[in-house]
């Protein structure tokens, strides 16, 4: 299997049959629709379109649909996920991100049907396969949440 290696121009835009090479969420859980832009070493950007078609609207809240802050803070997660992984430069078939903790979360406003969702986060600090990322996610240009993570990356057959 190949290490992830991109161009400049492939760090753009990467869509979300990329994404699903490069981390391993599945419906209804992938919460990625595209890498937007993508700079080495500092940070990304992502989007994600928040649809009434979301499995969690069906229960938070009927009538008054409001994505879960945790999703939010999840789709950040996976934004970063992303942006670790490509580099690490890591075979992304034998790797997996896992969440180590979560600090400083804080929710804004209500992110609902119809918003597209943009995932800025930013590499705070990283030593081996550990990283630290800020991520604050906008609406509209205003953001609705903010959280700083910290992930470790494991190979699939010693993550027991």
């Amino acid at each position: 299997m190949v290490a992830v290696r991109m161009t400049d121009l492939q760090l753009q835009n990467i869509n979300i049959e990329k994404i699903m090479d490069i981390i391993p969420h599945r419906y209804p859980l992938l919460l990625v629709d595209r890498i937007i832009e993508m700079h080495p070493d500092e940070g990304a950007i992502a989007l994600k379109n928040v649809t009434i078609n979301e499995n969690f609207f069906n229960g938070h809240f009927p009538g008054k649909p409001i994505m879960p802050g945790v999703l939010i803070v999840e789709a950040m997660a996976q934004a970063s996920a992303v942006f670790v992984v490509i580099n690490m430069g890591v075979c992304t078939k034998q790797k997996l991100v896992y969440f180590m903790s979560i600090e400083e979360a804080h929710f804004r406003k209500p992110v609902v049907p119809g918003d597209s969702l943009y995932l800025h986060v930013q590499k705070i600090k990283s030593r081996g396969n550990v990283w630290k990322m800020k991520g604050e996610a906008k609406v509209d240009g205003v953001r609705v949440a903010d959280a700083i993570f910290t992930a470790m990356i494991v190979d699939k057959e010693n993550d027991k």
